[in-house]
């Protein structure tokens, strides 16, 4: 009896070859399909399987003939699948047989031709990275929109006075646009993190084959160019066997997630009504059904959670790949989901902490007052005992101390002391003394280079800016032509 062509068992058996006589088990079918998730790399496929038929017909392995049908088939394929039409089949396995056998049915035996000197590992091999490129270059852009919002509040917001903190405690009084620009820097790392990732991944492992390479007379320069590579990976059994390109993105992703994750934090902090540092607009804020008074940062605590996904796609990846011997093991099949959850989970983190902080206003009355209270000008004062007495900064830390713990006393702040109780302490502490401990004259005083001072946080600003602005070409997948 022949089977019935449409049944799974021969649908799979016709992809797989004459090698297996019976088909896969319903459980084994469901743990071994990738389709539910790697349809996400229809548009990668689709481009690498067009320059691949194109560089075939140039070196005379597939007719010009065949080449036309194939990339044209594979344009309707695309159309397809774009608008929601394309049916997907399970029994299919995977995004590469479902777009290789839709194309058979669209322009019949030149189908067969396409998969020439190339196999499922350098397909899925090159499809991954592209993917994750594009990934990359969405990152970038995000986290460029973020830093532009950083730098709207740090401009606003440059000589304004607050707190900075060590063990969330006062420590010394700091400028709110200094604050700004930190996350700023983070972020400038962030971004070239991910530049750096996606200029060592930008290889082109298409032509590796199943491992070793193939003995047709491709041009592997060629698909490189087609795909926007700078140039074919230079190792077939490397090409097939590594995802560090997925983890360098996971790694990358996370360092900026913990950075989202930071000042999600903060925000909770800022926004609550013993601080009260800033407000968050309606549009990222919640109720509470019980209590009227309640504006909730939810987004800053869902995106605080949210960023531990990206943790822990980064984690169970590095799992995957730890153990695997070359060359390609089907454990590699877990690689995707990981990556397209940790892109997706940070795009949202980037677009939200973008939203949040360009719509966030900083109460400045409240960040000022904060400011000037527990201390925060005590390090000042012992600058000035080293500065104009001579005193060795040990001597001038232990009058500072005494100071301190005589205003706690009298239940005030350093400036509001007496000079004669500040000349029981020591007697050579002059009344110019005053001037600096108040909180803008010590912001005003940092001015070393990456300092609080209003001038040099201005400065870092038109740098930024200035980054911001420069030309960088980075590309996107060229457009294979046929």
């Amino acid at each position: 009896m022949t089977a019935d062509p449409n049944t799974p068992t021969a649908a799979a058996n016709a992809m797989w070859g004459g090698r297996f006589a019976a088909g896969p088990d319903a459980i084994m079918q469901a743990i071994n399909a990738s389709i539910g998730f790697d349809k996400r790399l229809y548009a990668q496929d689709i481009a690498g399987s067009r320059a691949h038929a194109a560089m075939l017909a140039a070196t005379g392995i597939l007719s010009d003939t065949d080449a036309k049908a194939i990339g044209e088939g594979l344009l309707t394929v695309l159309s397809e699948i774009e608008t929601g039409v394309f049916p997907f089949r399970v029994d299919l396995e995977d995004i590469h047989m479902n777009v290789e056998a839709r194309l058979k049915e669209v322009i019949g035996a030149p189908a067969g031709r396409l998969h020439t000197a190339r196999s499922r590992n350098d397909q899925v091999a090159v499809d991954f990275r592209l993917w994750v490129r594009d990934q990359c270059d969405a990152a970038i852009s995000g986290i460029q929109a973020l830093i532009s919002a950083f730098l709207a509040q740090a401009e606003a917001g440059a000589d304004w006075v607050m707190p900075g903190f060590t063990h969330l405690q006062t420590a010394q009084p700091v400028t709110w646009g200094h604050h700004m620009m930190a996350y700023v820097e983070m972020l400038g790392r962030d971004l070239s993190r991910f530049r750096d990732a996606r200029a060592r991944m930008n290889e082109c492992p298409l032509g590796a084959a199943a491992l070793a390479g193939t003995s047709f007379p491709i041009d592997r320069f060629m698909t490189a160019a087609a795909l926007g590579f700078d140039r074919p990976t230079a190792n077939s059994l490397d090409s097939v066997s590594d995802r560090d390109f997925a983890l360098e993105f996971l790694s990358a992703s996370s360092i900026c997630a913990l950075h989202l994750s930071r000042f999600a934090e903060e925000l909770v902090i800022w926004s609550s009504a013993q601080f009260r540092f800033v407000v968050l607009s309606d549009r990222w804020t919640t109720g509470s059904s019980i209590m009227p008074q309640k504006k909730n940062p939810d987004a800053a605590e869902l995106l605080r959670a949210k960023m531990g996904r990206i943790l822990g796609a980064t984690v169970a990846l590095f799992t995957v790949m730890k153990g695997l011997p070359l060359t390609y093991s089907k454990d590699m099949q877990e690689d995707k989901e990981q990556v397209f959850d940790a892109a997706d989970t940070l795009m949202l983190g980037l677009a939200a902490m973008t939203g949040m902080v360009g719509d966030m206003t900083a109460n400045r009355a409240s960040i000022a007052a904060a400011a000037a209270s527990g201390f925060s000008t005590a390090t000042d004062l012992a600058d000035w005992l080293v500065r104009e007495l001579g005193l060795p900064f040990r001597d001038a830390h232990h009058i500072t101390g005494t100071l301190v713990a005589m205003a706690e006393q009298q239940g005030c702040d350093l400036p509001d002391l007496t000079l004669e109780q500040m000349q029981s302490v020591h007697d050579g502490i002059r009344h110019d003394v005053f001037a600096v401990l108040g909180v803008e004259n010590s912001v005003r005083s940092r001015t070393s280079y990456g300092g609080t001072a209003p001038d040099q946080v201005r400065a870092q600003i038109r740098r930024w800016k200035d980054i911001l602005d420069a030309p960088r070409d980075l590309s996107a997948t060229a457009a294979v032509s046929m």
